[in-house]
């Protein structure tokens, strides 16, 4: 059944530092962390996403890992198959439409993902492996880890879009505007999480 996760979102700006630090702690109603949450923040004002930045999803263990990468448009993806079988991975989402077919180790070519929006990546051959790309026109995002806490750093003080969201949340969470300042209550929302379900694995894809 549906969770609903709470998020309690704290602001601090160091003394002289000039950017502030947003620390997002995420917990479900009873009480436990939530992991797999990105949590962005968009300036009113677009920005230049700077850099060539770069990120891996790998294969291990007949599953993708990590679960969710968020990363800011203009990222090479990496897919390193560190299983002793071979993977098929693909995506047919709008945002980025992809196929690597049967390989071992490391392609030869990372993927771009050029587009923001939500990417959805399989495997062919092993139908219950799952992972998931969000991305942002943003530099300023995190994704809470198992203790489901995510920290963003070095934002500049000002008014941004607070965009919060999971792979299986129920229903989607409307962006609030909020001011990033040297002082800030904290904030909370609330998010719909349906547990995650783990496929069971099949040996018969094992031959490739």
């Amino acid at each position: 059944r549906a969770l609903a996760a709470l998020a309690a979102i704290a602001f601090a700006l160091p003394c002289g530092a000039g950017a502030a630090t947003l620390d997002a702690f995420v917990r479900n109603p009873a009480g436990q962390a939530v992991a797999d949450a990105a949590v962005v923040l968009e300036p009113l004002t677009p920005v230049a996403l700077r850099g060539k930045p770069t990120a891996a999803i790998e294969q291990r263990g007949r599953e993708f890992i990590p679960y969710l990468t968020v990363v800011q448009a203009g990222t090479a993806v990496d897919f390193p198959n560190n299983d002793t079988i071979r993977h098929h991975v693909y995506s047919f989402s709008p945002a980025k439409q992809f196929e690597i077919k049967l390989y071992a180790g490391k392609p030869g070519q990372p993927i771009l993902f050029d587009k923001p929006g939500t990417v959805v990546i399989g495997c062919n051959i092993h139908d219950w492996m799952e992972a998931y790309v969000l991305v942002v026109e943003t530099p300023w995002f995190a994704k809470t880890g198992a203790d489901g806490h995510a920290q963003l750093r070095n934002v500049p003080p000002g008014r941004y879009r607070l965009r919060l969201w999971h792979p299986l949340q129920k229903t989607q969470v409307p962006l609030r505007e909020i001011e990033v300042a040297d002082s800030q209550a904290p904030l909370r929302l609330a998010l719909d999480v349906k547990p995650r379900e783990h496929k069971p694995h099949t040996e018969d894809a094992d031959h490739y």
